[in-house]
């Protein structure tokens, strides 16, 4: 294979196919092994193989080689470092890199601005929040990634608590689309804002914009919030009636919940093993809390030798 593909450029697309394939072990045996000289395309392909595995042994292998061919200071190649370790999971190291470099004089592009917003969000870290969305403005960046960086704000802004920032962004929105109301409705739902996570959700459909599987988890999660169960099976029912939306685990997982707490459990039950999957720990955990909660010995029992 070495004989057919010498080059880098075609090294970086044998290891882009291999990342894809979720196999990055061999994309990175490849690099390590071949001796081609990599370019500024190929540090993101490996960082991103690197951060699924997380195996950062193998990156500070690569790293010194980074800095000897000077490819650290690329702007592309710091991009797509931060983005690979927000992807692959190592979120506090991304915001700290991010961090670093934008004292530094570090100017990110929108794809990486997406990318650490949502890592905020993940983390809480609202701080380091707000200093995003104020490069947003100073940057003022117009096109097609707006939409994208206003719903990373509105997500991020939701799941640090702040739905009164996340409402203002989400006001600014002028085309939103699935993916901007779903954010707001999943952070009411989060925060226990039944009635506006509703009411969002009912704006959402009058909008014309309709929902998919995303949307009604938060839905779902509202009606938990709210012990709503009537509307709960009528937001479930909904969901393949009217927008032919197969349930999910996720979808049933809410359900059994929210049956659960209601005291419902014979239902909650039912429903388990009416699952068109099987029931994964936490649907049984759920249903095993809500057995504790009232006290439901037998069906207690036999659920927790599910578990």
């Amino acid at each position: 294979m070495l004989e057919l593909y010498p080059g880098t450029f075609q090294w970086n697309n044998i290891m882009r196919s291999y990342v894809r394939m979720e196999i990055p072990s061999a994309a990175l045996l490849m690099m390590l092994r071949s001796g081609v000289s990599p370019d500024h395309y190929t540090i993101p392909i490996v960082l991103k193989a690197a951060c699924r595995l997380h195996d950062v042994i193998n990156w500070r292998q690569f790293h010194p080689v980074v800095i000897k061919i000077g490819l650290e200071s690329n702007e592309f190649s710091k991009s797509g470092h931060i983005r690979a370790l927000a992807q692959g999971g190592n979120a506090e190291e991304a915001i700290n890199m991010f961090i670093k470099l934008l004292k530094e004089g570090f100017a990110p592009d929108d794809v990486t601005m997406v990318s650490i917003t949502s890592t905020c969000g993940g983390l809480g870290n609202l701080e380091l929040g707000l200093q995003l969305h104020k490069c947003v403005f100073q940057a003022k960046t117009l096109g097609k990634s707006d939409i994208l960086m206003s719903n990373s704000l509105v997500d991020m802004y939701g799941k640090c608590g702040r739905m009164d920032l996340a409402y203002k962004v989400f006001e600014r929105v002028v085309s939103r689309n699935v993916s901007t109301w779903t954010s707001l409705i999943t952070g009411y739902a989060m925060h226990g804002y039944v009635s506006e996570a509703l009411d969002c959700f009912r704006d959402m459909r009058l909008d014309g914009v309709p929902p998919n599987n995303v949307t009604f988890v938060g839905v779902l999660s509202a009606c938990v919030h709210g012990g709503l169960v009537n509307e709960g099976k009528d937001y479930f029912d909904m969901m393949k009636r009217t927008y032919g939306i197969n349930p999910r685990i996720q979808h049933y997982g809410v359900m059994v919940d929210l049956l659960g707490q209601a005291g419902l459990i014979e239902e909650a039950k039912l429903m388990v093993e009416r699952m068109p999957m099987k029931a994964n720990a936490v649907i049984w955990g759920a249903l095993l809390g809500a057995c504790e909660k009232y006290g439901n010995v037998e069906i207690g029992e036999f659920v927790a030798k599910k578990l």
